[in-house]
């Protein structure tokens, strides 16, 4: 690899506000903000919006679409073809 064009690789916590959730893992991004870990150090925070821990599809509470209902409903509707 060519010298001095990669990004620094480091260690990084992301914190997930909604669901009050932080992990450690490591990074390209970076931020002005800080937070001491439960190690002890020192790490660059980076807030996001939603992780495994917050996102409906992971949680169980995701919506299902109900597409058979609305082919019943627009054949009700309209009637058959055919």
């Amino acid at each position: 690899m060519r010298e001095g064009i990669h990004p620094a690789y480091g260690h990084v916590v992301f914190r997930d506000r909604a669901a009050d959730y932080a992990f450690l893992t490591r990074s390209t991004m970076t931020s002005e903000k800080t937070i001491e870990w439960e190690d002890g150090n020192t790490y660059p925070v980076v807030d996001v919006e939603i992780s495994d821990v917050s996102h409906p599809f992971y949680t169980g509470t995701a919506r299902v679409l109900d597409t058979a209902g609305r082919v019943e409903r627009f054949e009700r509707r309209y009637g058959k073809k055919g």
